[in-house]
């Protein structure tokens, strides 16, 4: 079949980190099997939505953005220990629609549902459930649990529910895998069910990697994770190699004698808009004065600016200032400007020491309009490496801050656009060679020695992968061809090497947008601050750039810190 399901945990900060399949990977591995669609089901969240739909676009392959959400078994905001194992349930957004309300269901189950996992609820379902295709799950959905238990109540009144809720959008799911506790049974039932409740049945895969082949190393990476040893019998794992995407004539052996279940892949495939984008996203306006157009207010305060910094009048200060104008005008970035001019206004007005960093230094607009102090004409610095006429993408205006006040910063911009418009940025941590191989040495139980050794080997510089260290070190190159454990230690560290390991908040980065940020992207709060008042996007800053969001570089300095210290000080300031 065309279509194949795939729970992908590409990365989930709230639940167990067990999947290491690499988008890039998964859909160049589904366009060789000629599969025409895909869907991508991370755990608890969207954190590979955009990549992975334009990874599918770009391989004509229709990208299918879905999540594993976490059900609730009562109230979203209830914390009981019954609520530490909420239930399982694969949605998958079929249009426009369907996507911001995955995105409202992802958003709402962090902020208002999280309980050691970000839950929904089944009232928060059928409020956002239009555009979504369910699958009534995994084997820890809320069915499967009812059967296991043979609560015969409870099945019903709950596809009673999810009929009347979903209509034919709602699907029975089962999946085939070695030695899991209950699923023949699961099957079993979910077959009669189908029958009796006149539901669809649709077949799935449960894929935690790529390859058949890269087994070892997931279940290596699982070891890592959770603290374990693989000469460990009780740890936990994935007792078979069948955790893979697998192809259209694997699926059709494995479901031989049910070949509807596979045809419902397609049936599914076929609901989902083939021309789905994403949602556009709109630039902050700046309310300027007596209601003034934007590109007229910036205009005039770069006039007013222009008198201040030459008095003189030059003649090619004033052209390259009205022809970085029409550039801003014709690209219709003036309220970028805008917004920058302002809050360096609101900086300057507050003390807070800052500067300026990188191609921004070329505008004149910027000179003028005070927020550099560097007139690019003495320099002769090319504006056209800062913003042309050619380019498509926001220009970057990065400002550093004192780190002790870049906080105040943040809380100025989100008091004067909204909270809801704005957030921090997310940032995902990998797996570096070096870290890769202590990992994978004490998850081996090789002595710590022998493996320091290795890692030592590795050439201190920023990226360095464990092919090139291979190429580049003849002491590793000799290891590998005479000690098999050596050997086995490299290979495995390969095998999980530049993995998803840790999520976490952008040095920087801030998005700002003129519509409530759920409209298209989905939020957490930063990891390890449930509860506050800060909020942090689901995705990073590439797919934020490519969303045409309004992304603002805040960097803190402790030396901008120490320079107001100083100052303050010896009271110059």
């Amino acid at each position: 079949m065309s279509l194949n399901f795939n729970h992908l945990h590409v990365h989930s900060e709230f639940s167990l980190l067990d999947g290491m399949s690499k988008i890039p990977d998964l859909v160049n591995q589904a366009a060789t099997f000629n599969m025409s669609s895909l869907a991508l089901t991370d755990h608890g969240n969207l954190y590979g939505a955009v990549e992975f739909y334009q990874a599918c676009k770009k391989m004509n392959i229709k990208p299918i953005i879905g999540c594993e959400l976490y059900l609730a078994k009562n109230n979203l905001t209830d914390k009981n220990p019954s609520e530490r194992s909420p239930y399982h349930l694969t949605a998958l957004a079929i249009n426009g629609t369907g996507y911001k309300n995955l995105v409202t269901l992802v958003t709402t189950a962090n902020l208002k549902g999280f309980y050691y996992k970000p839950r929904i609820d089944y009232e928060t379902l059928a409020k956002y459930s239009e555009g979504l295709v369910i699958l009534s799950g995994c084997p820890a959905s809320d069915i499967s649990k009812f059967i296991l238990e043979n609560n015969q109540k409870e099945i019903k009144t709950k596809l009673t529910w999810y009929k009347k809720t979903f209509g034919d959008r709602y699907f029975l799911e089962i999946q085939r895998h070695e030695n899991v506790d209950g699923l023949e049974k699961i099957n079993n039932s979910l077959i009669d069910l189908g029958s009796e409740f006149n539901i669809p049945i649709v077949a799935t895969n449960d894929s935690h990697y790529t390859l058949e082949s890269q087994h070892s190393y997931h279940d290596a990476l699982l070891c890592v994770q959770t603290n374990a040893k693989l000469s460990d019998e009780k740890r936990f794992k994935f007792d078979d190699t069948s955790y893979y995407l697998k192809s259209s004539q694997e699926m059709l052996e494995l479901f031989n004698d049910m070949p509807q279940t596979l045809e419902n892949t397609n049936i599914i495939a076929d609901m989902v808009d083939g021309s789905f984008t994403f949602p556009e996203n709109k630039m902050p306006i700046f309310k300027c004065e007596n209601n003034m157009l934007p590109f007229e207010f910036l205009k005039q305060k770069c006039i007013e600016g222009f008198d201040s910094k030459f008095s003189n009048g030059d003649t090619n200060a004033k052209n390259r200032m009205n022809y970085e104008l029409e550039i801003i005008k014709q690209t219709d970035f003036s309220n970028y400007f805008l917004v920058v001019w302002d809050l360096i206004e609101y900086t300057r007005n507050r003390k807070i020491l800052f500067g300026i960093r990188g191609s921004a230094a070329a505008s004149i607009v910027l000179y003028v309009l005070n927020v550099t102090q560097l007139n690019p004409l003495l320099h002769n610095l090319v504006f056209e490496r800062f913003l042309n006429i050619e380019r498509k993408e926001m220009p970057d205006i990065d400002i550093d801050f004192q780190d002790d006040r870049r906080e105040e910063v943040i809380n100025y911009v989100v008091q004067k656009y909204g909270s809801q418009n704005v957030a921090q940025i997310i940032t995902f941590g990998t797996l570096g060679a070096k870290a890769a191989i202590r990992d994978v040495g004490r998850v081996m139980g090789i002595n710590y020695d022998t493996v320091d050794s290795i890692a030592k080997e590795i050439p201190v510089k920023p990226g360095i992968t464990l092919k090139q260290a291979l190429e580049e070190s003849p002491i590793l190159q000799s290891k590998i061809q005479t000690d098999n454990t050596i050997r086995s230690l490299i290979q495995t560290a390969q095998g999980i090497e530049g993995v998803i390991r840790h999520a976490s908040t952008h040095a920087a980065g801030v998005v700002v947008s003129e519509e409530p940020l759920t409209n298209s992207v989905p939020l957490q709060f930063p990891v390890g601050q449930i509860g506050t008042k800060s909020l942090m996007t689901q995705y990073s800053m590439d797919p934020i750039a490519s969303l045409g969001l309004l992304k603002l570089d805040f960097l803190g300095l402790t030396n901008l810190t120490i320079l107001d210290k100083t100052i303050k000080s010896i009271n110059l300031d």
